[in-house]
């Protein structure tokens, strides 16, 4: 690879960093740049560590020929089990352990050799190993990430030349940053959505970072938290807790999501979410179907736990309709990005009367009265109440107990729900 095609290269990568291009579709573009300009490339794999609740990494594939291998993949923790041992056998493990950034291997002549892949690149015609970590400094790691590790491969006999491993030696520090920028991306988004919401999140990667910038909006407001985790939590372990709380948040979060809402907090077991859009109507429902999801979410969860000899619970749900301030609110060094006025009060306040008159769901007259009339009639009134802290006293209404003691009115309303479930 001649300077000129180098030089292409090199400013082909500047512009897919700034352009924002996804990171399989950059090791691709690399690597056929590559063999256009005469690098004999026959595989490359990248990947990098991230910051992800549930991926502790991100890898990249390539390969000159067609294979039923994926270009991405996710990786868990290689701090146990299978995993820690893979990862105790491999390349990049024994770079670090020895100090290297750079190892060669000629897989022609490697049986002596007990890295966990080796032996299978050479089975499969490739003739030269090369392997790079280009570590990141302090003021670089975000979190595990911390290395760009990377190999690269080539079928022709008598391996890499000298040229073409000083081209790699070249390019690679540049393609690990292109792909590092587009992490860094990808981590914003990811971190974003965890713990903000979905649409906060997009609101505030889209600009909306200014504090006390809001719109009013009408939403459904949700407010949902557990039956008696107080005692529950009491009579467990210290680290069964966690594991509680997680069970039925996921449970919860899972439910609406998959109707359409959005959760914006978690107040230790409780959930606010919201259902919003142009069609309040349409948004009522797709609550009640997150409710319905909750119910069936939580009787499997139920079952898994007593299985496990764990303890079990229910949740109160809370479900109103208002108009409500959303966007940020805090101060300078603290913003959150969330719903405020009476009506977020109100339906907290309905959740908590879900305790006095023995239901698990309560929904306000406003929520009610913009349901359909199919929907209306599967809603009972439990009754008229003053609510704590709230100047007004409001008609409750929960689901009809008919539904549980009738099996043809369970069954139109689970009809009922799942013709929703089809027409969001």
């Amino acid at each position: 690879m001649d300077i000129a095609a180098r030089l292409d290269l090199i400013n082909w990568l500047v512009a897919q960093s700034l352009t924002g291009v996804a990171e399989n579709d950059i090791l691709r573009g690399f690597c056929e740049r590559c063999r256009a300009a005469g690098l004999d490339l026959s595989r490359g794999l990248a990947f990098i560590d991230t910051l992800h609740p549930i991926f502790e990494g991100r890898g990249f594939r390539w390969n000159e020929i067609a294979t039923n291998e994926s270009d991405s993949f996710e990786y868990g923790s290689s701090n146990d089990g299978e995993a820690a041992q893979n990862w105790r056998r491999s390349v990049f493990h024994h770079m670090l352990e020895k100090g290297h950034d750079e190892l060669s291997i000629d897989l022609t002549d490697c049986a002596h050799l007990d890295f966990n892949m080796i032996h299978d690149l050479s089975a499969r015609g490739h003739r030269h190993f090369l392997a790079f970590v280009h570590r990141f400094g302090e003021a670089g790691t975000l979190g595990q990430m911390d290395c760009f590790y990377s190999y690269w491969l080539t079928r022709r006999d008598g391996g890499f030349t000298e040229l073409q491993l000083a081209a790699l030696r070249d390019l690679i520090p540049l393609l690990a940053l292109t792909i590092k920028s587009a992490q860094q991306v990808d981590i914003v988004r990811t971190l974003g959505r965890v713990y903000l919401g979905r649409d906060a999140s997009e609101q505030v990667l889209r600009g909306r970072i200014s504090r006390g910038v809001t719109e009013r909006i009408n939403a459904v407001l949700w407010f949902s938290d557990l039956r008696g985790s107080t005692a529950i939590s009491e009579s467990i372990a210290p680290d069964e807790i966690i594991p509680l709380l997680n069970d039925y948040a996921e449970a919860s979060i899972d439910a609406i999501y998959e109707a359409g809402g959005d959760v914006l907090k978690l107040i230790g077991d409780g959930v606010l979410a919201i259902f919003a859009g142009g069609d309040m109507s349409a948004a009522r429902q797709a609550a009640l179907r997150a409710e319905h999801r909750f119910r069936l979410n939580i009787a499997r969860l139920n079952a898994r736990r007593t299985g496990e000899g764990r303890p079990v619970t229910s949740a109160y749900v809370g479900l109103h309709v208002g108009e409500v301030f959303y966007g940020n609110i805090g101060s300078e060094d603290r913003l959150d990005f969330t719903v405020v006025g009476p009506a977020v009060n109100e339906v907290s306040r309905i959740a908590s009367m879900c305790r006095s008159v023995d239901r698990e769901l309560l929904a306000s007259s406003e929520f009610c009265e913009g349901l359909d009339p199919e929907g209306r009639r599967y809603l009972g009134s439990t009754g008229r109440y003053a609510l704590r802290g709230i100047g007004r006293a409001q008609d409750l209404f929960t689901l009809d107990p008919e539904i549980a003691a009738s099996r043809p009115a369970t069954k139109a309303c689970e009809n009922y729900l799942a013709d929703e479930l089809s027409h969001p």
